[in-house]
């Protein structure tokens, strides 16, 4: 990596344990070749700078065993940006972290991309970390790429059933495509299709549904009831219990266990049966 100029996070720090925090983000600048290596001066300047840009100004006389799991990820990273990396490569760098830390760290991580600019890749399988922090998305699937584009468009028009069901949650169902109109067994879902014909899979997200009276609809019983922040997420079980999907509701909709609901997907994708 130092060959090619390229700053490396890990998720589990692999900060050097017997350095001080100034020396693990000096590290990277005092092992240059003598000829690019600038003075120890400019190197502890530098150091303190990027120390203060990831908010641990002061600590740098400690060790890391001395600090929480959030600040050695910030270390690691200010050691990583010593360099001044061409490409700065963040392997799954809060996998290690709770979650309320992980959000913390999403956040500050986006500001300091912000203010320094650096060309980052950053792997993650936390789809909500991906969206939040990532100007291109690319989704992989056993080492092949399935998408490539902005979150906004990997979110709303995925290209396969493997990005819908990985990017954010999603049901699927079994269907069929007769004459435009979209059946799930013998009940029509009130939905149309201007393209495909005969078995589909249909898919779309807890919140993008409509609840709706009458036949045309898909209509299930409550299995699970669980509140969900604002909302209520209802696991419904579809035909007798051989389908189950779930939706979102207000979180104050009187949904019993055992209740029906009836619903009606208000933004869905189709995908050819395979």
């Amino acid at each position: 990596m130092q060959e090619r100029n390229i700053g490396f996070v890990f998720q589990h720090y692999a900060l050097f344990r017997h350095m001080t925090i100034l020396e693990n983000v000096s590290f990277g600048l005092k092992v240059r070749p003598r000829s690019t290596r600038p003075p120890a001066g400019e190197i502890r300047r530098r150091a303190m700078e990027l120390l203060d840009l990831v908010q641990l100004s002061g600590l740098e006389k400690r060790y890391p065993s001395q600090l929480s799991g959030g600040q050695r990820q910030r270390v690691a990273l200010a050691r990583a940006l010593a360099i001044e990396p061409a490409v700065l490569l963040l392997d799954e760098p809060f996998g290690a972290l709770d979650a309320q830390v992980r959000r913390e760290l999403r956040k500050w991580l986006r500001e300091i991309h912000e203010r320094t600019g650096h060309t980052t890749v950053f792997v993650t399988h936390d789809q909500e970390e991906a969206l939040e922090l990532a100007d291109r998305l690319c989704v992989m699937s056993q080492g092949k790429i399935e998408q490539v584009g902005t979150p906004d468009t990997v979110y709303d028009t995925p290209s396969s059933p493997f990005v819908f069901g990985f990017i954010g949650e999603s049901s699927e169902l079994p269907v069929t495509v007769e004459r435009g109109d979209v059946w799930l067994g013998d009940r029509p879902l009130g939905i149309s299709s201007a393209e495909g014909q005969g078995p589909a899979k249909l898919f779309f997200r807890p919140h993008d549904i409509e609840l709706v009276e009458g036949d045309a609809a898909l209509r299930g019983v409550v299995a699970t009831s669980r509140r969900v922040g604002g909302t209520r997420r209802v696991e419904l079980e579809l035909g007798g219990a051989s389908h189950r999907v779930e939706i979102d509701l207000p979180f104050d909709h009187p949904a019993g266990e055992r209740s029906q609901i009836s619903f009606r997907p208000k933004r869905w994708t189709l995908f050819p049966a395979t």
